[in-house]
């Protein structure tokens, strides 16, 4: 079952956020929460761009982290919506470029092409990687 905490930040701006066990079904439950954020702020146009993205930021995180948990988190402002992914590794995400016979290493690819921008913020604890989407699904 999906619960959603809407709250305020900072900034008073909405979002929603979700712990999600670390586990490859947690893409899933990810993708409804961002769907589910979208349809109630009325963006439902950059649906396919977020579930992708959402999608690739939770994989990497459970391919590539030790944590047992992750945590989902959707926000929005007058710039447009981010999507981010906490989790407690202090490893950087690394962009790759693998041959066209390669079978992944294309996640954080597809990210950048789907998104205005992307990045990651460290914290002592882990990091946020992070999307944002503006305008009509980029």
């Amino acid at each position: 079952m999906i619960t959603k905490s809407a709250r305020p930040t900072g900034t008073g701006a909405p979002g929603y956020a979700q712990t999600l066990p670390r586990t490859p079904e947690a893409a899933g439950r990810a993708r409804l929460l961002v769907s589910t954020a979208l349809s109630a702020w009325d963006k439902e146009e950059l649906g396919y761009a977020g579930s992708q993205i959402v999608s690739e930021l939770v994989n990497n995180a459970v391919n590539h982290t030790r944590s047992s948990a992750i945590q989902v988190v959707i926000s929005r402002d007058f710039n447009g919506v981010r999507i981010g992914v906490v989790d407690r590794s202090q490893d950087t995400p690394k962009v790759r470029y693998p041959d066209e016979n390669a079978e992944s290493g294309r996640g954080l690819l597809l990210v950048a092409a789907l998104s205005a921008a992307w990045g990651y913020e460290r914290k002592q604890w882990g990091k946020v990687v992070w999307a944002e989407l503006a305008g009509e699904g980029k």
